[in-house]
């Protein structure tokens, strides 16, 4: 982890925003980046001092856009717009998705079309480097001019007002704001002109959600791969279809990387030697023989989300925007890339947990599972087994095929429908969110399932990395010897997934 992450408007990516979401890395800005977006606000007040009329800055919002504010009004209108938004609902998001959403609101606010002070962005830094965490509820966002609502709860703490929670999401304190600011030795923040509408017209709460989910897609993709080369070596399938001839016929990138896994997973294997010759099965099912042509979209649809995060992150998502001496109205506040991006990687995480459920029911029936004892029990009838292991793989797979349904599509026109057109990222994260969660742990359930099916192949050893997985199973989650409750089992081991990839 780097000791500090600086922030410049342009260099910030997934890994700074894990560093300091998660791991409570320090941050800095940078004093040249500071120094531009200085310069940029010099050109808001040259233009304030003409008098014209500009969206947002001495006009009203939204359907109100024709209306002039007076002069002498301004800063109250940027204090009336925090004010009025903060108007979400809900549970609160987790501390890690409001550290990502300060972080990202801070990069971007140092960038030139902006047109803001840099006192914004090191007053988010001196917060997140203090540990404060303004309460942000999850509910009230439609992804199109921005996460409005939760930026506003954001700023709404940045000026001492509200609740926020200092520390991290296990052992952090709830407190007011206002002493919170003392204490960290900050005065809360005045929004001047423009400054208020610049920060909560962006997508950084939604973004903030796909950059932590990508990078947890990542390390389930790969320990999804571990349980399916544990599986195939349970149920004695055979490595063939994962020749590298046969995928660099069709060369996806995604197929080509699961297939390249597979072999080294499987690599050393004792228990394909002992039915190379005289095995009567031609070819296993789909869920063992396409597990590249599977998993490999998968890969690929995660880096499609990790590729409109990366630019998402130094991006310029606000309205309106800096450009010399010009200000433009726009629309990068529309948070379609990023709802699109949401539902790909839901859909793709759904198809992994999918995959993953097909073969817990193969180790757990005898007629597919080539010699296992039904449920994987010893004394099967006396004792259940893992029976309920596909039960509950099965309800889990069923509500995240249900989650499915895209958000991004979902407009609902709003503001008097001059935003008629709305992406609904906030949604498309939640559900993303709750899709990964049940992906973990029918992945987790798989991951017991293979592990004591392999118990059965004893004294034959899978391949080499397998036997790696297997083993850090077997860390937290012991053989079932007799029926037992399951919940500790899988709740431990999908702790342990969320911690690191098995494979």
């Amino acid at each position: 982890m780097p000791e500090c992450i600086i922030l410049t408007g342009d260099s910030l990516t997934i890994s700074d925003v894990i560093a300091v979401s998660r791991d409570f890395a320090s941050i800095e800005v940078d004093p040249a980046a500071a120094e531009r977006a200085d310069r940029s606000r010099k050109a808001v007040e040259r233009m304030l001092a003409t008098g014209e009329a500009v969206y947002g800055i001495n006009t009203g919002f939204g359907k109100l856009a024709g209306v002039r504010i007076p002069p002498d009004h301004l800063l109250q209108l940027q204090r009336n717009l925090i004010l009025s938004h903060v108007a979400g609902v809900g549970e609160p998001l987790p501390v890690e998705v409001v550290r990502a959403a300060m972080l990202l609101r801070a990069n971007v606010l140092l960038r030139e079309t902006s047109g803001v002070r840099s006192v914004l962005a090191t007053h988010i830094a001196t917060m997140l480097n203090a540990a404060i965490h303004p309460v942000v509820p999850e509910q009230g966002s439609v992804g199109a001019s921005g996460d409005l609502a939760p930026l506003s709860h954001i700023a709404y703490g940045m000026m001492g007002e509200g609740i926020v929670v200092v520390g991290d999401e296990d052992e952090g304190t709830v407190c007011a704001a206002a002493d919170a600011l003392r204490d960290a030795g900050l005065e809360p923040i005045s929004f001047r002109e423009k400054e208020a509408l610049a920060f909560i017209n962006g997508t950084q709460v939604q973004t903030g959600m796909l950059t932590l989910l990508v990078q947890e897609a990542r390390d389930l993709w790969r320990t999804a791969l571990g349980a399916a080369a544990m599986s195939l070596e349970a149920l004695m399938g055979t490595p063939v279809p994962f020749d590298e001839r046969i995928h660099a016929a069709r060369p996806h990138p995604g197929q080509v990387r699961a297939a390249a896994l597979m072999r080294d997973l499987l690599a050393g294997s004792q228990i394909r030697e002992s039915h190379r010759d005289d095995d009567y099965r031609v070819q296993d099912a789909y869920s063992l023989r396409c597990t590249p042509q599977i998993l490999g979209p998968v890969a690929d649809a995660i880096e499609y989300a990790a590729r409109v995060a990366e630019v998402e992150l130094n991006a310029s998502t606000d309205n309106p925007l800096v450009f010399g001496e010009e200000i433009l109205s726009g629309g990068n506040f529309h948070g379609q890339p990023v709802a699109l991006a949401l539902d790909v990687l839901g859909i793709a995480l759904a198809t992994l947990a999918g995959l993953a459920e097909r073969r817990i029911d193969r180790l757990m029936n005898p007629d597919l599972s080539h010699g296992l004892p039904p449920f994987l029990t010893e004394d099967a009838g006396l004792n259940s087994g893992l029976m309920m292991a596909q039960v509950t793989a099965a309800a889990l797979v069923a509500e995240a095929r249900t989650l499915c349904t895209p958000a991004s599509v979902q407009s609902i026109p709003t503001d008097a429908s001059q935003e008629d057109v709305v992406p609904m990222g906030m949604a498309a994260a939640w559900k993303t969110q709750r899709v990964l969660a049940n992906a973990r742990r029918v992945v987790a359930w798989e991951l017991i399932a293979a592990a004591q099916g392999l118990e059965f192949r004893r004294p034959l050893a899978p391949g080499r990395g397998a036997a790696r997985v297997y083993e850090r199973v077997r860390q937290v989650v012991p053989k079932l010897e007799g029926d037992r409750p399951l919940t500790p089992d899988v709740e431990r081991l999908t702790a342990l997934i969320v911690r690191e990839a098995l494979a």
